[in-house]
């Protein structure tokens, strides 16, 4: 029961709804109003998004068409050098021409023998993928330090060449002889398993965290080992016996 001088209750239903339709209203208005007061941002007429990257300069643009030369000198691929190839042997006369090949043959070998003698010493930058490495190195050493009958293999395989050649000639001596080159197979091809084990067990106590396969590295190990000691390419670093 409420006293005259009490006011009504505001939690009433029709004074809630009434409240909550008003705020509502009031919401969606200033809601109208918010987006009515953002403007909107005006583009230039011919306006274009960005691509994501520089856009190139006219003169970049003009030597990857072709339209003029780049100033570097050197072609970007192999239709333009042969183009300027061309161009070159033109504005040349017979002997001319015949000169500038023979200079141009001359510093190719020059760069040839220079490239050549850099992979003897072991550069690595001029060195095959396949020696490149710390790895790699120490493998080469560790077969340059030993003498293995593998080494024999190419004289080997020249001889029994020869004899195949001179067989029906001395039927004899072919046969001893290839009875003679069977057992010498068999002893490279165990030569090879050991190798092969031997030069992976070296190279995982020196290298544990290599990546390398044992197979990759015990074939690198028994085709260096095959081949004679002055053909072998890098050149040796270590005399027969040093301690690797």
């Amino acid at each position: 029961m409420k006293l005259p001088w009490q006011k009504p209750d505001d939690s009433s239903p029709n004074k809630a709804s009434s409240t909550a339709a008003s705020a509502l209203g009031a919401d969606d208005t200033g809601a109208v109003a918010s987006d009515e007061a953002v403007p909107q941002e005006k583009r230039p007429k011919g306006y274009t998004p960005p691509k994501g990257r520089p856009t190139p300069k006219r003169r970049e643009v003009e030597i990857e068409r072709g339209v003029i030369r780049d100033p570097s000198g050197v072609p970007r691929n192999q239709a333009e050098a042969a183009a300027r190839r061309k161009e070159l042997k033109k504005s040349m006369s017979k002997e001319e021409w015949k000169d500038y090949k023979r200079k141009e043959r001359e510093e190719t070998r020059r760069r040839q023998r220079e490239a050549q003698a850099a992979m003897d010493r072991g550069e690595e930058k001029f060195l095959l993928p396949r020696d490149k490495g710390e790895v790699r190195r120490y493998v080469r050493d560790w077969v340059d330090s030993r003498r293995f009958v593998s080494n024999a293999v190419m004289p080997v395989a020249l001889v029994l060449l020869l004899v195949l050649l001179l067989g029906s000639a001395l039927p004899t001596l072919a046969n001893v002889t290839s009875l003679a080159g069977m057992v010498l197979i068999l002893v490279f091809l165990v030569e090879g398993i050991w190798l092969g084990r031997s030069v992976n067990k070296s190279v995982r106590a020196k290298f544990p965290g290599t990546t390398e396969t044992g197979f990759a590295l015990g074939f690198y190990a028994y085709s260096r080992a095959t081949q004679p000691r002055k053909w072998r390419t890098p050149k040796p670093r270590v005399k027969i016996g040093d301690q690797v």
